[in-house]
């Protein structure tokens, strides 16, 4: 692929990361921030750290990321997994944290701590998740990669798992992205390209309760970091460009002990009517811009409408075929943008099919987080 004037110089790199490192190992601390991207920041430890319980709480500058006013910005973070480092190598690891204020309550965008709750609450229905997220590579000026400029590709049909050029584009990156998160210990099932020419996919799972969320965010901060070495971007906007190109989507997969055993079926159908009564409150942590993508076009269901089938593409949630013959297994909620939170979606999921746990919110924290953005621009605003 051709080279961006953003790409990094890796190969210059290589001879300073074959440094020895005298015993000392670099942790990354990653954390999602108020748009959900993910930040990083590294510090050096001195020693091999056994558990995530040999980690140090650490904390970061929150007015600088939108998630604390500037008079009050330190933002702690917590070490929740860790993971090894596919770019440095030997002893050194990835941290994934979770974020908190020093009143000791969550950070308005740690979503994972409610939805922990959920799981750990709920966890003799042994849920288990997959989650297919697509994505969408771009060029240095936002344009889809490999597109005309100022113009469009063919007409989708040959891009899906296609191959050969012209059909698809970036599959180095795909093909890097894959092994490093194969590396880092990350439950990658597979990869494939989509329909779009210059979108892909991968999936995540299956992952029992909060381990899906931890991997599934790991995944995107590889994945980010791996087009960073390319000079590509990533974008999970559900409807990259308009008109009649497919949009993108984080399909959930979802399965409990009930689902899985002889008759699971009739517990399949009961999730479908849970479901059905809520689908309003799943629309509001199911993404950014979803309405712009489920247009009931594109293999999509309509945004304001729930539905369900078997083996129906253009349903809200699908049940696979094999499984409704079989009369056990899983489902696929077809309806989360590929920007969603992972943490959000699986705790909603396990809240309106096992109940509302007092204290417990998985909803957005839409009073908290304008708050920090009012604050955010007065303390901006200040000579």
């Amino acid at each position: 692929m051709a080279e961006s004037v953003y790409t990094s110089n890796t190969a210059n790199l290589q001879k300073y990361l074959q440094l020895p490192q005298k015993g000392a190992v670099i942790a990354e601390y990653i954390w999602i921030d108020a748009s959900g991207g993910t930040r990083s920041k590294c510090k050096t430890i001195k020693k091999v750290p056994e558990s995530i319980k040999d980690l140090s709480e650490w904390n970061f500058d929150g007015s600088s990321t939108g998630q604390a006013p500037g008079d009050n910005s330190d933002v702690y973070l917590r070490p929740v997994a860790m993971y090894p480092d596919p770019f440095r190598l030997g002893d050194n690891i990835l941290v994934m944290c979770e974020t908190w204020m020093s009143d000791g309550k969550p950070n308005a965008y740690n979503f994972r701590h409610d939805a922990a709750v959920l799981m750990e609450k709920n966890k003799s229905h042994e849920f288990w998740f997959g989650l297919e997220q697509e994505y969408t590579l771009l060029d240095a000026y936002g344009w889809p990669y490999g597109w005309p400029k100022n113009g469009f590709p063919a007409p989708q049909g040959p891009y899906y798992c296609g191959n050969g050029t012209g059909k698809v584009f970036c599959r180095d990156i795909v093909e890097a992205h894959y092994k490093a998160c194969l590396y880092a210990g990350l439950e990658i099932s597979g990869t494939n390209a989509e329909v779009m020419p210059a979108q892909w996919e991968y999936q995540i799972g299956p992952c029992d309760g909060i381990d899906l969320g931890d991997h599934m965010w790991m995944s995107r901060f590889l994945l980010h970091r791996v087009a960073e070495e390319f000079g590509v971007k990533v974008t999970f906007a559900p409807k990259p460009i308009p008109g009649d190109w497919n949009g993108a989507g984080l399909h959930s997969n979802v399965s409990t002990k009930e689902m899985r055993a002889d008759g699971g079926m009739k517990h399949i159908e009961a999730a479908m009517e849970k479901l059905s009564k809520r689908h309003k409150e799943h629309m509001k942590v199911y993404g950014e811009g979803n309405e712009a993508r489920m247009t009931g076009a594109h293999e999509t269901a309509s945004y304001d409408k729930f539905t369900w089938g078997i083996a129906n593409r253009g349903a809200s949630v699908r049940v696979n075929r094999a499984c409704a013959e079989e009369g056990k297994g899983y489902f696929e909620d077809r309806r989360p943008a590929s920007n969603a939170d992972p943490y959000q979606i699986t705790g909603m999921i396990v809240e309106t099919l096992c109940g509302k746990i007092d204290g417990v919110d998985v909803y957005a924290k839409t009073v908290d987080s304008e708050n920090v953005q009012q604050e955010m621009v007065v303390e901006v605003s200040k000579p």
